[in-house]
């Protein structure tokens, strides 16, 4: 499992905990360390996403989660990073975020339906979502979950 700008950890805390191996990666892994440093499960790499040379990915991943991150050159390597059956978990700020608080810069929010349209034609798309919530805090957020079939057309199994 690939949890992508890690930040303090929290979902690879729960990946952890289900029994997963996970490869954490954040600019600062100072914290990631600290919590996950003797968790022989838990491989964690410093690496700046934006710096255009380390964001390529590898591949193989059972599944990657992203969270409250965007940096669109990423998104077309993600589908290339994951396993045959592998799942993406994706969420994140889109345009109207501007209401809530931070993010504000257009760089950083999501246009509508651009996180749907980066990843259909190379993932079969489980389930998608746009829109304002209210928990954890008020936001306007994209969501997605999509797969890497194994055999085009088909879901996994």
């Amino acid at each position: 499992m690939l949890d992508l700008a890690a930040g303090r950890g929290r979902h690879t805390a729960v990946l952890l905990a289900a029994g997963c191996r996970v490869l954490a990666i954040d600019r600062d892994a100072a914290v990631l360390a600290t919590r996950f440093g003797n968790d022989a499960r838990c491989e964690i790499k410093e690496m700046d996403l934006e710096d255009g040379h380390s964001w390529r990915l590898g591949g193989g991943f059972d599944a990657i989660v992203v969270t409250n991150y965007l940096h669109r050159p990423l998104l077309p390597a993600m589908p290339d990073a994951l396993a045959p059956d592998g799942l993406l978990l994706y969420e994140t700020f889109m345009t109207g975020n501007e209401r809530f608080g931070r993010p504000t810069n257009p760089d950083f929010l999501l246009r509508p339906g651009e996180l749907l349209a980066a990843f259909l034609s190379r993932l079969q798309v489980l389930a998608f979502e746009q829109g304002v919530v209210t928990m954890p805090r008020a936001a306007a957020i994209q969501r997605i979950a999509a797969v890497k079939s194994a055999v085009p057309g088909t879901l996994p199994l």
